[in-house]
């Protein structure tokens, strides 16, 4: 994901010293004594640099054929976007609310039971769902009161005019208006504010009506805390006489049983969206202030995010390409590799239409989250990119170009290999969540990481051998001319710069050594190892790690719905008043008895009783607000002397609670003369907060799980409610099991267990940072947060793994030389990495919309720590407990006098090496296992064997 592969960099190169042979001739020798057996993680890397080698070989023999049938393949599967409207499934409900949750299924038993009505017996505490409506949020312009004659006179112009609202009709030259299409109850519209109707049109009534206005519940029955918000109560304990209230809100709600009834009121509220802001520029209101929303609001707005973000993707091409090509850019006219850098970028791009195209295809649904998901490909893509060129950099410039493309293969096979192994395994891991909006998100991108390593090996390869064509032919990278390849000195500077080409290290065959890898060998290297630094650095972990700890304790959970909005949308101001003036009061549960019990035994009735008290008791419950049918039964029956004991009866007095209470019949399901189920119903207050809603979520649910008779609560805002349940769990899943699976893929590619532990520790570390700065960064723990934790574990495993087998594989003596060595040949790749992933994603933040901004966050976190542990924390902490080092090794350099061989493996006389390297274990066991050099591998008792015969050159340095 990022920086170099150390086996690739350290282990790879390694073995490729002296002989440069590639390929085919990586295998190891057969020779005297037990055949040699490679450990897992050498016979992997092995096996991947031959067959990469051989791959490396064709593309730099044959580049046309792979780099064309590359744009063709992603120009067929880019046809799969002509599938993208259908693809699209951008239902918050089905996104971003966990699959399976108890409240659905909650609310298909209420709705087997409790159908709706809308068109004859509309109720607003009934509704199963938000049910389709407008609402509009009046506040006093004054910010004192509200309940005015001259305030009361401008809402009863608001009204007539949203009731005025019409759309076409079925019939030519018909239209449809409120009135028309509203939900009713008794043969009329429900009122869209009981005051409003309270004082019929005459805004002088409002004075009498005052007088005997009390709070929240007016009269005997009627609850006004949904519609009356900033509400001050006349002076004295228990007093609910309105004083004054600062907000009124006016609910219109529509009818939708009948698919007809939805359709013409979906086009009643888009048409309120669309002329609304100008009826209130036309109205000129001046007592009051409004605010608008409706039920398709939050999903239209959400939806256009989307089209809002796409032109941030022709910024974020700009800079990853500028930023490739910067880093790419070198003096020499004909080493620079600027259309190299250019191709880079291109092929990230193809990655992108082709995954995508490929899902599209397939049918997979694309959600707005997926539109992060480019921008993530982008930066992360051209990382390999810098891997294959610092490869290719470490060749003889002199060599083939065939050669060079193998020996560059073979040198990046395990780092882009691992690189892809973790990112697309943390994705598809993520695919476990129970978040559809993740499933699809981490579907799409691991696709695409997939493609990504496609098209490194293939298109982006056959670009680098063009291009090394064009080098090996010492022509200018611009227009392709042939330039000297020596100073002339007769010329002036500019020339020589211009249009003289073609240097390399005289000493060491390879192009000149990159300004930024001198850096981490002569200057950061040396300063990181130092003992104060050490101490800085260990003092500045804890630092950091208790503040993330105390960050994680302090994490709020759960998605506003809000946040799916842009920042500009006309929902906030309704939001923001919502919340000020109407959050003492929250949702109205329904309580349902599930099963059919006998409700004529009085101790059922009592068990019922006490279910429901202690729900009442609750510190989330006002008590007082509750409505129970069996209550007010109990009443009418004790009133009435009505038997209510045996089942006949109790059953055949129902119809004299009707009588009183007609809305009671719709809160008892009578099948085949039993009660199937029956519901009642308490009212919530001071649920204001997303912690305030887990916990009242659990609290009533665990109470009803508790009561003797089978109970269920629900409300519609349950739904969303339930990601509360699974959030955490999900996190803990998919965190704990990816981190399980690169420990695996750690073990594999460093074959030490205990720098594999300090591989898994620094991703703990990486995840417990970013949870917890989340905290400081105001972002809540949410499904969308959760995908960028499931990326956060790729990218530590890129950091650290690398940088941990850098060292274990330096040959050095000392714990800071190795250090030194691994950040050499690491540092510059880990930054170049870092850097190409945050311009990726870095023009996100200037996005209007909390969820592209969030993943901004995330990864930036993500990002900077996981470079910190890696060019920080981790060479620091290797040094100091060094146990991974191979310190009880020294290596020797040992040469055979004899001619000039192909191979080892092509012969039986060891007197046939010309030269090879070796590590001799210190403690002198003869059957240790020694180091293995291209195609040679042999034990310390042949070493010893070669000696005794002098047949070693003693020359030998």
């Amino acid at each position: 994901m990022g920086p170099e592969e150390p086996g690739a960099k350290a282990g790879t190169q390694q073995q490729r010293r002296g002989s440069g042979k590639t390929g085919s001739e990586l295998a190891p020798a057969a020779g005297p004594g037990p055949e040699p057996t490679l450990p897992p993680h050498d016979s992997f890397a092995l096996f991947l640099s031959r067959r990469f080698a051989r791959l490396g070989g064709l593309v730099g023999a044959h580049p046309w054929p792979f780099l064309l049938l590359s744009l063709l393949l992603s120009g067929g599967l880019g046809a799969g976007f002509l599938f993208l409207p259908q693809r699209q499934a951008n239902d918050i409900e089905g996104q971003f609310t966990p699959l399976g949750g108890p409240a659905k299924s909650e609310r298909r038993f209420a709705r087997e039971h409790f159908p709706s009505r809308d068109s004859e017996r509309f109720s607003g505490q009934r509704l199963l769902t938000e049910g389709a409506f407008a609402s509009l949020i009046a506040v006093s312009a004054a910010g004192n009161n509200l309940l005015t004659a001259g305030a009361f006179g401008e809402l009863l112009r608001l009204d007539g005019a949203v009731q005025g609202l019409a759309v076409p009709g079925g019939d030519p030259g018909t239209s449809l208006s409120y009135p028309d299409l509203c939900a009713r109850s008794n043969g009329s519209c429900s009122s869209p504010n009981p005051l409003l109707a309270a004082v019929q049109g005459e805004p002088a009534r409002l004075e009498p009506l005052l007088r005997q206005l009390t709070y929240p519940v007016l009269g005997s029955s009627l609850f006004l805390g949904t519609f009356l918000g900033g509400v001050q109560l006349a002076g004295g304990a228990g007093a609910s006489r309105v004083q004054a209230a600062k907000a009124l809100r006016l609910l219109y709600h529509l009818r939708e049983d009948a698919a007809a009834d939805r359709e013409r009121s979906l086009q009643w509220l888009e048409n309120f969206l669309e002329r609304i802001p100008a009826e209130l520029e036309a109205l000129n209101l001046t007592a009051v202030q409004v605010a608008y929303f409706t039920s398709v609001s939050r999903q239209e707005e959400f939806e256009g995010n989307t089209r809002k973000v796409i032109p941030l993707f022709s910024i974020t091409y700009f800079l990853t390409i500028t930023f490739s090509i910067i880093s790419c850019l070198r003096v020499d006219c004909v080493r620079n590799k600027v259309w190299v850098a250019a191709f880079g970028v291109l092929s990230s791009g193809l990655a992108v239409l082709s995954s995508f195209g490929l899902l599209l295809f397939c049918g997979v649904p694309f959600v707005v989250t997926v539109a992060n998901a480019p921008f993530l490909i982008l930066g992360v893509g051209v990382d390999d990119m810098f891997i294959m060129i610092s490869s290719w950099q470490q060749t003889n410039p002199k060599n083939k170009v065939e050669k060079r493309m193998a020996e560059t293969y073979a040198e990046a096979a395990v780092s882009i290999t691992i690189t892809t192994l973790t990112d697309v395994l943390a994705f598809y891991i993520g695919i476990m969540t129970s978040f559809q909006s993740v499933k699809s998100f981490c579907l799409y991108t691991g696709t695409a990481f997939l493609f990504c390593y496609l098209y490194n090996i293939t298109f982006f390869g056959a670009v680098l051998a063009l291009n090394g064509k064009r080098e090996e032919s010492n022509r200018h990278w611009l227009i392709f001319t042939k330039v000297k390849d020596t100073v002339q000195p007769h010329r002036s500077c500019l020339y020589n710069m211009c249009c003289v080409g073609g240097f390399s290290d005289k000493s060491s065959g390879r192009e000149d050594e990159h300004p930024m890898n001198k850096f981490f060998r002569k200057y950061y290297g040396p300063f990181l190892t130092k003992i104060w630094t050490k101490v800085f650095v260990v003092l500045l972990y804890g630092g950091f790690l208790a503040t993330s700890i105390y960050g994680c304790t302090q994490m709020k959970e759960g998605i506003d719905l809000r946040n799916l909005a842009n920042d500009d949308s006309y929902v906030i101001r309704y939001y923001d008043w919502e919340d000020e003036y109407f959050s003492e009061y929250g949702p109205r549960i329904m309580v349902t008895i599930t099963e059919n019990v006998p409700y004529w035994n009085l101790s059922i009735r009592n068990d019922i009783e006490n279910c429901m008290e202690s729900l009442e008791n609750n510190s989330y419950v006002d008590k007082s607000l509750s409505e129970s049918w069996l209550r007010m039964y109990e009443n009418v029956a004790r009133i009435g002397s009505l038997n209510i004991d045996t089942k006949a009866f109790f059953m055949g007095n129902l119809s004299e609670l009707y009588k009183l209470f007609p809305e009671f019949e719709w809160d008892i399901d009578i099948r085949y003369k039993e009660i199937a189920a029956s519901r009642f119903f308490i009212q919530t207050v001071n649920v204001t907060t997303a912690v305030d809603e887990k916990n009242l979520l659990h609290q009533l649910r665990d109470l009803a799980k508790g009561c003797k008779i089978p109970l269920m609560v629900y409300h519609p805002a349950f739904i969303y409610y339930d990601q509360y349940i699974v959030i955490v769990p999900n996190t803990i899943q998919n965190v704990g099991i990816a981190t399980g699976v690169m420990l695996c893929i750690s073990l594999l590619l460093i074959p030490n267990l205990l720098c594999s532990l300090w591989v898994t520790f620094a991703i703990a570390s990486v995840i417990v940072g970013v949870a917890g700065f989340m905290t400081y960064w105001d972002v809540n723990l949410d499904s969308i947060s959760m995908i960028n934790l499931v990326i956060c574990i790729g990218f530590s495993v890129d950091f650290s793994a690398h940088i941990s087998y850098a060292f274990v594989s330096s040959e050095k003596s000392t714990m800071n030389e190795k250090a030194v060595d691994a950040l050499y040949l690491l540092g510059y790749p880990v930054i170049q990495g870092a850097l190409s992933t945050i311009l990726g994603v870095i023009v996100l933040s200037a996005a209007q919309t909390y969820i592209f901004r969030t993943f901004f966050k995330i990864m930036f976190l993500v990002i900077l720590f996981g470079a910190v542990h890696g060019l920080v924390f981790i060479p620091v902490f290797l040094t100091i407990f060094g146990i991974c080092g191979r310190s009880a090794k020294k290596r020797v350099n040992i040469k055979t006098i004899g001619e000039d061989s192909n191979s080892f493996s092509n012969t039986q006389n060891p007197n046939n090496v010309r030269c090879y390297e070796n590590q001799i274990d210190s403690n002198g066991d003869s059957n240790s296992f020694l180091y293995q050099n291209n195609e040679l591998m042999v034990y310390q008792k042949q070493i010893k064997q070669l000696h005794d015969e002098g047949k070693i050159n003693p020359d030998c340095p």
